[in-house]
């Protein structure tokens, strides 16, 4: 088993520590972790960490997830924007 695994956060190849979540993911992808923006046009990020604020929504795969509580899978697609 690979210590990392590489998946696509917006169109851009990332590179992980294997177990690691799309939270961790988003913010080792550069910026501040913003995994989406709200309806005024403000940058959301994962805020609780247990998938109850749901400030952390992101597409994986073409189904809607919370960032905070998927795990990365080699190969996975993010999108963090609708």
């Amino acid at each position: 088993m690979s210590a990392h695994i590489l998946l696509h956060i917006d169109g851009h190849l990332v590179r992980v520590k294997t177990g690691s979540s799309v939270a961790a993911a988003l913010r080792v992808a550069g910026g501040m972790g913003v995994a989406r923006t709200s309806v005024t046009g403000q940058p959301r990020a994962p805020f609780c960490g247990m998938g109850v604020c749901q400030e952390c929504r992101v597409w994986v795969d073409g189904r809607r997830r919370l960032a905070c509580q998927t795990v990365c899978a080699e190969g996975m697609r993010v999108e963090t924007t609708e």
